[in-house]
């Protein structure tokens, strides 16, 4: 008898990958297909969406592709994990009323600038743990019903792209929890819908179908399914949702660990048994998320990572860009760069925007450039400035939570780069843990599939059969450095903002 698997369908906003999770964690297959947004055919220039059947394809052919190279194993359930925030209306059959809104569609931009006319947006943050965001959930239906209430008059319900995609496995309309918190239309303490937030977009919670904790059985595969994906019909679809939720456990974090999901951003999260939506979260943007385990919250800061890195690569290493050993050219470029990179200090994001109209910057700023300067040096300087970027993170964790950080668990493709994790210790002064297993949302989603498969009985049971083996960065000597570093680096930003106010 083949041994049993899980399969996750890991969609994300630039790629989609199916892959094959045997019960303790390992990756057995995988195939991806590139995933890219719409633009809206009746829609203004530069609006977006999501086209379904095109995404649905994808999936389908990623899924064919990964079991034609998964040997001695079985699919015993299917999860899907993906993005927050993109939703649709559908009718009764499933059918769609009108495309998801893509989250980078500009058209709720108004709305966002102007919600303070709807609702005190320190009330809303107070309630659902979420700041005014152009892409939430809650401003698209508010744009619909304004701009174009047809599709939801028509509409029995309406589904997040997790339960769209669970609609097309099994038939059964379903919205996960994860994905519900993403919304900005949930009261986060208490763990279900809020009426006064959904009465902006004149919608009541029974718009939604059936709420779905993470590792239920939404339903089993249907024949047609079956013959699209190539997977078992009959297996049970089981929930998971928002793929940031997933991350947190598939990383395993022990007691007194945040966890930094590292890629083009970086979100840096904990798992706190305490709903505490106060004023310093606030004011320096720090979202509340539902876990995916009841009882729990994951309160976060998204910041600029890797994109740093990547448009250095492009700018100052362009010889590199085919080449696979490109960032460790760039990496054995920086150790020849002495802590501190001699004065040049790179700020990611200059301009950072909080409170009830935050936006996500992509600005920066390089200073201490000086003749010697090399490309060593700004690479190096980059590293140290999202570290020191880091640091600030976790201080305002601390702040706004009252949890005490011990360590570091970094998952993701930015944990691969040993400098990196280094001068994150450095800065920071916490041991930073990284795992041999990186996809940490696939597992995470993996470890519910076999629960609701009723492979392990608890997800504690999973993790602990799942847990990947573990490496730990402690601080070295040049801490003392970086402390000096990061009273520069936090200096920097009122002295230029002073600059330029007088400019």
């Amino acid at each position: 008898m083949a041994a049993k698997c899980a399969v996750i369908l890991d969609c994300g906003s630039t790629n989609i990958t199916v892959m094959a999770v045997s019960p303790t964690g390992e990756i057995l297959a995988s195939a991806s297909r590139a995933n890219e947004m719409a633009s809206d055919p009746q829609g203004q220039p530069g609006w977006l969406i999501w086209d379904m059947e095109a995404f649905w394809e994808r999936i389908c052919a990623a899924s064919r592709e990964m079991l034609a190279r998964l040997q001695g194993h079985e699919p015993a359930s299917v999860a899907v994990t993906t993005w927050g925030a993109d939703g649709a209306p559908v009718r009764a059959d499933g059918s769609l009323t009108h495309a998801p809104i893509a989250w980078a569609c500009p058209r709720t931009e108004p709305l966002a600038a102007d919600f303070a006319s709807l609702m005190d947006p320190w009330q809303a943050y107070r309630e659902t743990g979420y700041l005014v965001i152009p892409f939430n959930t809650l401003l698209k239906l508010i744009w619909l019903r304004q701009n174009a209430p047809g599709p939801l008059d028509d509409a029995a319900c309406w589904m997040m792209m997790a339960g769209l995609l669970n609609h097309r496995l099994c038939g059964e309309m379903s919205l996960d929890a994860t994905g519900a918190g993403t919304t900005m239309a949930v009261n986060s303490g208490a763990r279900t819908w809020s009426p006064r937030m959904l009465s902006l977009a004149e919608v009541t919670p029974d718009f939604f179908p059936r709420w779905c904790e993470p590792g239920e059985v939404v339903g089993e595969l249907t024949s047609a399914a079956a013959a699209n994906t190539g997977l078992p019909a009959g297996i049970p679809v089981v929930a998971a949702g928002h793929d940031t939720q997933f991350a947190v456990v598939g990383a395993c974090a022990r007691e007194g660990e945040a966890i930094l999901s590292s890629g083009t951003w970086e979100i840096l999260m904990l798992r706190d048994p305490n709903y505490r939506a106060n004023q310093v979260g606030y004011k320096e943007g720090v979202l509340i998320e539902l876990d995916a385990q009841p009882g729990l919250w994951n309160p976060q800061l998204l910041m600029m990572a890797s994109g740093v890195l990547e448009w250095l690569r492009d700018m100052i290493y362009p010889e590199l860009a085919d080449r696979p050993d490109a960032y460790e050219v760039m990496v054995n470029e920086a150790r020849q760069v002495p802590p501190g990179s001699n004065g040049v200090i790179v700020l990611p994001s200059f301009e950072p925007s909080t409170g009830p109209n935050k936006k996500y910057a992509t600005s920066g700023t390089l200073l201490g450039l000086e003749l010697a300067t090399t490309r060593g040096h700004l690479y190096r300087a980059a590293l140290e400035g999202l570290s020191c970027q880091l640091r600030q993170a976790a201080e305002v964790l601390h702040e706004a939570t009252g949890y005490n950080i011990w360590a570091l668990r970094v998952v993701g493709g930015g944990s691969k780069n040993p400098l990196w994790n280094q001068i994150r210790a450095d800065v920071t002064g916490l041991p930073i843990v990284t795992t041999a297993q990186k996809e940490a949302t696939v597992v995470g989603a993996a470890a519910f599939a076999f629960v609701g498969a009723g492979f392990y009985d608890t997800i504690v049971e999973a993790q602990e059969a799942m847990r990947a083996a573990e490496e730990v960065i402690e601080p070295s000597t040049d801490r003392s450095v970086y402390d000096e570093v990061y009273e520069r680096y936090m200096m920097a930003p009122p002295a230029l903002a002073e600059f330029y106010s007088r400019a």
